[in-house]
Formats: structure tokens, C-alpha cells, sequence
């Protein structure tokens, strides 16, 4: 039983007990919460744009996934997939080698978090191809371990004195649309990106030492960054060329959150990886790591897996929420949900000089806060700022992005049309404030 205290009583002890290197968003503490609303134990209501990072696309809470948790618990908690097998692994695994593209054979294994994930798709793809080197982008996101500390491209908050990070790790060049020379044609920048691709791996690493490429479909910590589908489709096409296993890592854009179950159909790419995690388990802990059978099978037994991981509880509560996106159509109500976000946020670029720019896929929706844009020159003082006044007015908002400047949204697929206009006018006061 919970003692009972006041916000300001277990925010004390959370200082005194907790390090301050997690962070806090938002420092009141959670209750409960139902679809697209939290309520803190003071009562306070939030309309959630956040997600959990993005972690709850089916919402706070949905009854079909506490009903699989409850049932679940009640019969096996965790035996162990190592020790003894149980079924909601394997027909998890089965469901997810059919969401993932391409009509090859696949296999699947189940871990705890989007980072563990990553690491085995690397682990894998090493063992594979005999290749030691692995290729990330600029402004990558993919982890806080060691390993995924070093694919990650921003120092801080994320690598600032966490080093020595693992070797033959790589960073290419990955496109801003929104940053390319204003000169230069949308045409001419996706060939010059494509052609500085090539470039890398001329000046900076051979492809024959190159395990695999590990992409983002859409970046998520590096700000919601949309590259054009050709540049993606011929960084599938150069893997495939040289024997390089494409790994596109869908943990944030997974399961709906933009407008189709994974980014990658969008790119009309099939990558050799997918790693998932997030939206997974409608917020329990799960990820996973789908791929080519040949590929996948490379392991001996033992190799691959771990004492948590691919937990019943985690299983049913993915397979009830995949039940969820399909049967309540969250692939289609997210574009509804991002059509609406683009129409406010293009009004307030008209309005507000220091909107850059509103770029979005599916509802993975950003808006880049800059002095101007002419010079868009980032203003991450003026992002923070909003996020800041966003949660004190009761909306759950998240900034991202190499420079800390864009406002990003990540609202549960289950938002009503009222909870969105609601939250999104509150956004506007806050812009009106500034």
C-alpha cells in the first residue's frame, strides 16, 4: 500500500532518493490515466501530447490491454522463455514477422527495450556477415547503452563524459530537408545527400567492412526529421549492392504513428531488420527484433535472449494491442489526428515569424522554433519555453531535435476530435503568451 503524500512531499523524496540525470518532464505525479488524459493525485487533469514518448499509441490504460495484463498475471507472471516456452511468445513472434514488409521468411525474438533491441540487431548482423563496422546517421537516436550511446549522434544529454564507447561505429549523412541550402532544389538535394552517402563510404568506411546501415525511417530524438523516399530507398538499395544488412529502427514510429503500422511502407523499402519497442505493448516493456530467417538463424542456441525478455505479460499485452490498431483503424485516425496538428501549426506560422517550419508523417508532428526564418537559427530557449508553459496549463508536450528547438507531438492514437481542439487551443495560448 502507497503512503499517502503530497505532490510537494514526494517530489522532496524523489530528490533525495532518485539522481537527477533521469529527468523529469513534468514533476507532478500521476494518478491515473485513461485514453488521451492523465490526472495527477491532486487531481489535475493533462491532456497528453507525449505519449510517454510516443510509448502508448493505443492510449492511457485501454481496456483490451488491462483485460490481457489481468488475465495473464493471473496464470503466469514469467517462467522464463529460456526455461520453459509459452504460447503468447510465439504467436507475438508470428504476428510481427507478418506486420514487418517483405514476403521472406523471418523470424523473431523478444527483449525488454528499444536499445537492447538495437543491440542484437548489430549482434546479429556481425555474427551474419563476418563484418565488424556499423553505420548510423547524423542526429541518430538509438539507445543509452554503451553500444547505442556510441549510434547516437547528439553529445548531451546523451554521450557527454559516458565514454570509451564501442569501436567501428560510423555516422553518415542524413538530410534536413528544412536545412538544405536555399539555393538548391528539393531535386538537387536529395541527389547532392545521396552523392555525399557515396562519399562516406569512400572517405570514412568500406562498405566490405560494413556489417550493417541502422536507419531511422523518420528521426525521432534528432526532430521529427521526414527525409525524402528516395534518399531512403537508395540507402536500401546501396546495402543491397554490397552485402550490407539494412536494419530500419522503428521503435518511435512503430505501431501507428504514422498512419501505417511501420514507417518503412511509407518508403516502400523491406529492410533485412526491424527493430520495435515503444508502442509495442501499449506501454508494458517489450521490444523486438524481426529479420531474415537465414539471417536471424546465424545464432546457436543460447546466444540470443535474456532473462526478462519477451516477458507473458509483455506478449499479451502487445497481442491486444495490435487487436487494438486494427480493430479501432489507429493507422487511419492517425493521419486524421496529424492533419489537424499540420492545419494549427501552418496557422501559427502565419501568425508567429519564429515557426519555421511544420513537418509531419502520419501524427508525428513537429514544429521547429526558430529566431526567424530567415535565418532559422534555432531558438531552443523559446522551445523549452513552451513545452514548459504547455504542462503548467495541463498539456503534456516534449521538444527534440539536435538543437533542443522543436515542439513534438506524440498523442495517443485514441485522442477524441474535443481533446484535441481542447489541447491544441492551449497550445495556442501558451504561443500567445510568449
Amino acid at each position: 500500500m502507497m503512503p499517502k503524500r503530497t505532490t510537494a512531499e514526494w517530489q522532496e523524496i524523489r530528490d533525495q532518493y532518485i539522481p537527477q540525470g533521469v529527468g523529469n518532464g513534468n514533476r507532478n505525479i500521476a494518478k491515473y490515466g485513461r485514453g488521451a488524459e492523465l490526472y495527477d493525485i491532486e487531481g489535475e487533469r493533462y491532456i497528453d501530447f507525449a505519449g510517454a514518448i510516443g510509448t502508448i499509441n493505443v492510449g492511457h490504460a485501454h481496456p483490451e490491454v488491462v483485460k490481457a495484463i489481468q488475465e495473464q498475471a493471473e496464470n503466469v507472471i514469467h517462467p522464463g522463455f529460456n526455461v520453459m516456452m509459452y504460447d503468447s511468445y510465439i504467436e507475438l513472434a508470428k504476428q510481427l514477422t507478418e506486420i514487418t514488409p517483405g514476403e521472406h521468411a523471418k523470424q523473431t525474438i523478444l527483449l525488454n527495450s528499444g536499445a537492447e533491441a538495437v543491440e542484437n540487431a548489430v549482434k546479429i548482423a556481425r555474427k551474419y556477415t563476418k563484418r565488424q563496422a556499423v553505420v548510423t546517421f547524423d542526429r541518430a537516436f538509438h539507445g543509452r547503452t554503451n553500444m547505442t550511446m556510441g549510434m547516437t549522434s547528439k553529445v548531451k544529454p546523451y554521450k557527454f563524459e559516458f565514454g570509451p564507447f564501442a569501436g567501428e561505429l560510423y555516422k553518415a549523412p542524413y538530410p534536413y530537408p528544412y536545412r538544405k541550402p536555399d539555393d538548391m532544389s528539393d531535386e538537387t538535394y536529395e541527389a547532392f545527400m545521396i552523392e555525399e552517402f557515396e562519399r562516406f563510404f569512400l572517405t570514412t568506411v568500406a562498405p566490405e567492412s560494413t556489417a550493417c546501415v541502422v536507419m531511422e525511417p523518420v528521426q525521432g530524438e534528432g526532430g521529427f526529421i521526414v527525409p525524402p523516399k528516395r534518399f531512403v530507398k537508395y540507402v536500401e538499395e546501396f546495402c543491397k549492392k554490397h552485402g550490407i544488412l539494412f536494419v530500419a529502427d522503428e521503435i518511435q514510429t512503430g505501431f501507428g504513428r504514422t498512419g501505417a503500422f511501420l514507417a518503412s511502407e511509407h518508403f516502400e523499402i523491406t529492410p533485412d531488420f526491424v527493430t520495435l519497442s515503444k508502442s509495442l505493448a501499449g506501454g508494458v516493456p517489450l521490444s523486438a527484433v524481426v529479420g531474415r530467417s537465414e539471417v536471424m538463424n546465424e545464432a546457436s542456441p543460447g546466444e540470443l535472449g535474456g532473462t526478462y525478455a519477451g516477458s507473458p505479460l509483455g506478449c499479451a499485452a502487445a497481442l491486444a494491442a495490435i487487436d487494438v490498431i486494427r480493430n479501432e483503424n489507429l493507422n487511419e485516425r492517425a493521419e486524421v489526428i496529424g492533419e489537424q496538428i499540420e492545419a494549427k501549426g501552418k496557422a501559427w506560422a502565419e501568425k508567429y515569424e519564429w515557426v519555421g517550419e511544420v513537418r509531419r508523417l502520419g501524427a508525428m508532428v513537429a514544429i521547429e522554433i526558430v529566431e526567424d526564418r530567415k535565418t532559422k537559427t534555432p531558438d531552443k530557449m523559446k522551445a523549452a519555453a513552451i513545452a514548459k508553459a504547455a504542462n503548467a496549463s495541463g498539456v503534456l508536450l516534449l521538444t527534440a531535435g539536435l538543437y533542443g528547438n522543436v515542439v513534438r507531438f506524440l498523442p495517443p492514437l485514441v485522442m477524441t476530435d474535443e481533446q484535441l481542439e481542447e489541447g491544441l487551443e492551449k497550445i495556442a495560448s501558451v504561443f500567445d503568451d510568449l
